[in-house]
């Protein structure tokens, strides 16, 4: 049973199951999700914890399968909470987790919370996960995407009894505290908490806020890549500033953005030579979010364009790795700005 996790309060209100699958990459939100879920236990009787976390190869599986049939003296149920923190639990994980898989119905004592990263399509479809899966309750824990953010901060302001002004300068707080902490969910719920230690509960001025939520956010070269696909030019200025206060690689951030160019043409050329486009994208291996992306992009992106872009790239390339090209900028982080910019004004 897969359930979403903005329905696992709903779900633990009704009842539990005995197995529970937490999957995903973002620290904050699969914290709270196991906190319901052993408050929850705990509320209904579950009085003993015993922890486990997965190192290796050599781990111990026989303690996990004996902890399930040993209760305490002084309580006749309990959470068995295993973390796997590599998603690999090895052949003797993998048969290890099927044989609790296969007994957690038959076992009201035990509630098992089972704790795991992102895991990638093949991991997902293995026999270990489906059993997991199949036997109690699995829970993706998704990032907050930039644009659920002002809303993800103003429902926690709610839950604190505080909130921003409505209208037009309530959405710029909102915006500006987002641009403050994206990327880094940890740190946005700490800012939050922060600002009910400041100030009493009701409404928060724009100055309050601006004055108090630091600039804590967090940025890769994937989110670089996404604000670029779609157009989104001072964000994507504001991220490569980032990355390069962090000290993130020049040819890393040139990778991401030339390996979208390729794409773009290689769909480009496909689109031209008679495909229809969802064929052209499942060709390059384009899915997901950047397929919404390119739908958008391509139909402005002519064949000349896209033979422009690519020598731009080319041209970045050399640059990164110390060699100058007639009419760019000698620094790589101007020259990657240039191309980002170049490429995101087609989207826009």
């Amino acid at each position: 049973m897969q359930l979403a996790l903005n329905q696992l309060e709903g779900h633990l209100g009704k009842g539990l199951k005995p197995l529970y699958v937490l999957h995903g990459d973002e620290p904050l939100l699969q914290q709270e999700a196991q906190d319901a879920i052993r408050a929850a236990a705990r509320a209904r009787g579950y009085g003993e914890r015993s922890s486990y976390t997965v190192q290796g190869a050599h781990f111990d599986w026989s303690a996990v399968l004996a902890a399930g049939g040993s209760l305490s003296l002084f309580a006749d149920r309990q959470i068995i909470d295993i973390r796997i923190p590599s998603g690999k639990p090895g052949k003797e994980g993998s048969a290890a987790l099927q044989q609790i898989a296969a007994s957690a119905q038959g076992n009201d004592g035990v509630l098992t919370l089972v704790s795991l990263p992102r895991l990638d399509k093949a991991t997902r479809g293995s026999a270990w996960f489906a059993a997991l899966e199949g036997a109690g309750v699995g829970i993706a824990i998704e990032p907050i995407a930039r644009e659920q953010l002002p809303g993800w901060i103003a429902t926690r302001l709610a839950a604190q009894d505080q909130r921003v002004a409505g209208g037009v300068e309530g959405q710029h707080t909102l915006q500006f505290f987002a641009d403050r902490v994206e990327g880094n969910l940890l740190a946005a719920h700490q800012e939050i908490q922060k600002l009910a230690l400041l100030y009493p509960p009701g409404e928060l001025s724009a100055a309050q806020v601006e004055s108090a939520v630091l600039n804590v956010a967090r940025y890769d070269v994937f989110q670089l890549s996404e604000a670029v696909l779609a157009g989104q030019l001072l964000r994507v200025q504001r991220m490569l500033d980032g990355l390069r206060a962090e000290g993130e690689a020049e040819v890393l951030v040139h990778w991401a953005l030339a390996e979208d160019i390729r794409q773009l043409a290689r769909v480009r050329a496909a689109m031209d030579a008679g495909k229809p486009l969802p064929l052209a994208l499942r060709e390059a291996r384009v899915w997901g979010r950047k397929e919404r992306l390119y739908e958008r992009l391509l139909p402005r992106l002519g064949g000349r364009q896209a033979a422009q872009l690519l020598l731009a790239a080319h041209r970045v390339d050399g640059i990164v790795k110390g060699l100058k090209a007639p009419g760019w900028p000698g620094d790589p982080w101007q020259a990657l700005l240039r191309l980002a910019m170049q490429t995101g004004r087609l989207a826009r």
